[in-house]
């Protein structure tokens, strides 16, 4: 094996210090976990030591003295001992995603094949988190998100048309009721109408009762199976298995459905109307404390942009994807639709419209 250069050396140093930083962060996280995930997140904290061991080892004696793991794992830390939440496991997956070791002549083909699934692994972890989070979750955050740039819009598509602050002042505080009321009902009759779905989609009692008492030869048990989606074949298999039971407990639900949690209709509402109003308070607030003219509009567009910029990162977290990113896509959405409403205020006004 040829010596590695001064460049090798350096490098190499980091990567093992990252991966020590790496499999501290699985292990805290796994602290905080019980059953499955624990283990899970111990074996990834095991294979970092391995990756760890790898570099130890190429370096001989220019180990060193310890590095610190970079900016980024050490922040991933610190979350993790603090809070252990979804959020960590989704920086983890996108640090995984951009493993350094493809171009790397000292990792070898196992270490490349071992962050590829990792990422894969820490992604199936976070999609668990993110669906516990999701339902009134989801609810809180498009809220404040729909709250911001709706009574943004509002605010400064009236302040255009040139009417007094009291006007203004008024009809921001009345698109936020507005708003936050239409917000709450639309997401109570959607998450009712989505559990009607799914209850509509579950075996009836009186079927499941009905399936002791089938003619074994005709089979009719069958006909749900095909209805559900297999092949005629498959379904024949099924059937006859469940119709060879003695005493089959529950014959119907031999296939149970996933389906995504969805939260209940009143806390769903409940939420979407806080966050709404929330995220829409914020526009008003500086006519509420007595600012006007552009100074008044220039705050409101500021404070809604720094609100904005936080939903932004927060979705990008959940969904795995870049937060800045994410972040500067809600800014640039809020701000498109709100200059969008100011301008045609602007234009109605003074057009004695």
């Amino acid at each position: 094996m040829t010596e590695p250069s001064v460049k090798d050396v350096k490098r190499w140093r980091r990567y093992l210090a990252d991966e020590r930083a790496e499999a501290a962060v699985y292990r805290d996280l796994a602290g905080r976990r019980t059953g499955e995930e624990r283990e899970i997140l111990l074996a990834l904290a095991d294979a970092e030591g391995r990756h760890e061991e790898h570099w130890r080892r190429a370096l001989g004696d220019r180990v060193g003295m310890p590095l610190k793991g970079s900016a980024r794992t050490r922040l991933l830390g610190l979350l993790a001992r603090r809070f252990g939440s979804v959020f960590v496991l989704a920086l983890a997956q996108r640090a995984e995603t951009r493993s350094p070791y493809t171009s790397e002549s000292g990792a070898t083909e196992a270490m490349i094949a071992d962050e590829q699934i990792h990422a894969e692994v820490v992604r199936g972890l976070a999609t668990r988190g993110r669906n516990r989070l999701s339902g009134n979750f989801r609810a809180a955050v498009f809220g404040a998100n729909d709250g911001l740039v709706s009574n943004l819009a509002l605010v400064l598509g009236i302040s255009g048309s040139g009417v007094s602050n009291h006007i203004i002042l008024v009809t921001g505080l009345a698109g936020l009721l507005a708003g936050a009321l239409s917000m709450g009902a639309g997401e109570y009759v959607s998450v009712r109408s989505q559990r009607e779905l799914l209850e509509a989609s579950s075996p009836a009692g009186s079927a499941r009762e009905a399936v002791r008492h089938l003619d074994v030869d005709a089979n009719e048990l069958a006909l749900v199976y095909r209805a559900r989606g297999m092949s005629a074949e498959e379904a024949e298999l099924k059937a006859s298995g469940v119709l060879g039971r003695i005493a089959p407990d529950d014959p119907m639900e031999t296939d149970p459905e996933t389906h995504e949690s969805v939260g209940t209709g009143i806390g769903a509402a409940l939420a979407s109307f806080c966050f709404f109003a929330s995220g829409a308070v914020i526009p008003v607030l500086p006519y509420l404390a007595g600012l006007e003219g552009v100074v008044a509009l220039v705050v409101a567009a500021v404070l809604v942009g720094i609100a904005l910029i936080g939903t932004g990162l927060v979705v990008g977290l959940l969904s795995g994807g870049p937060p800045v990113r994410r972040a500067l896509r809600q800014l640039a959405i809020g701000y498109g639709a709100a200059g969008a409403t100011y301008l045609l205020g602007a234009l109605f006004g003074s057009g004695g419209i």
